[in-house]
């Protein structure tokens, strides 16, 4: 990082370029695909030259349709792949939990049975009346395991950890500060919080990150966190840049 970092103010994406950064989705395919259609919406009536959608990883997890998302997802970069997706920490956790079924770990400890649950799996880790809790979580993971399909797999191990457009470096968490961009470790780009947030200095890019939930879009001088808790609040939150604009945009759920 250098000391004559960039300013938020003074950013700006490619020529002719409008970038879309949509925050954790965690499950919420409605959220995700009415942010999509206003984000279709926008380029049909006000035409970018060349456009990005940025999804900035935690597709799984807590919401209610884990499995929609991700076969949303998979669909929308095989439609067009300027739609990009970048790693969360869920989406790595959810890889970890299918290599090997940790009752302690992420996946089942913040959202995973849901996630299950959108397979058609049936996932606890506690004791039962048909054996002890280590065969019933092996037995829920082998359902899962069958239930998942192999294109989801694939998908959530493609998924890179970072990607960079003009002044504008996007990742799931952060960054860990006086590490240059291009060699931050994948663990910082999906995990890290309080060493990232509580850096007052600006860094050689605009972070646009998400993983920790904020009532609504913060912007700061070195970053922008559109983690809104989609999947609790019905607000699922992007950056948009165009040039030197930027602004926010909101997707949220319909009443009743």
């Amino acid at each position: 990082m250098t000391e004559t970092g960039i300013h938020y103010l003074d950013a700006r994406g490619p020529e002719g370029m409008r970038l879309y950064a949509i925050g954790d989705v965690h499950g919420r395919l409605d959220l995700l695909a009415a942010m999509h259609r206003r984000i279709e919406s926008e380029l049909e009536y006000e035409p970018s030259t060349d456009w990005r959608v940025i999804h900035l990883g935690d597709y799984s997890d807590r919401g209610p349709d884990s499995k929609g998302v991700i076969d949303f997802l998979i669909e929308a970069r095989k439609r067009d792949p300027r739609n990009i997706m970048l790693a969360g920490n869920h989406d790595v956790g959810f890889l970890d939990f299918l290599a090997k079924p940790d009752p302690d770990g992420l996946f089942m400890r913040y959202g995973g049975i849901q996630t299950a649950q959108s397979y058609g799996v049936t996932l606890t880790a506690g004791s039962g009346w048909f054996g002890t809790a280590d065969t019933v979580l092996r037995d829920g993971h082998a359902a899962l395991l069958e239930a998942v399909p192999r294109s989801h797999v694939d998908f959530l191990r493609s998924l890179p950890f970072s990607v960079t457009f003009g002044d504008f470096f996007f990742c799931h968490a952060g960054v860990r500060p006086d590490v240059p961009l291009t060699q931050q470790s994948p663990q910082d780009l999906i995990w890290i919080r309080e060493a990232f947030h509580d850096h007052p200095g600006l860094f050689d890019k605009i972070v646009v990150h998400g993983h920790t939930p904020v009532p609504e879009a913060e912007i700061m001088a070195n970053r922008v966190n559109v983690d809104t808790l989609a999947w609790q609040s019905g607000m699922l939150s992007a950056l948009v840049v165009a040039g030197a604009d930027k602004r926010i945009l909101t997707a949220t759920a319909k009443a009743g």
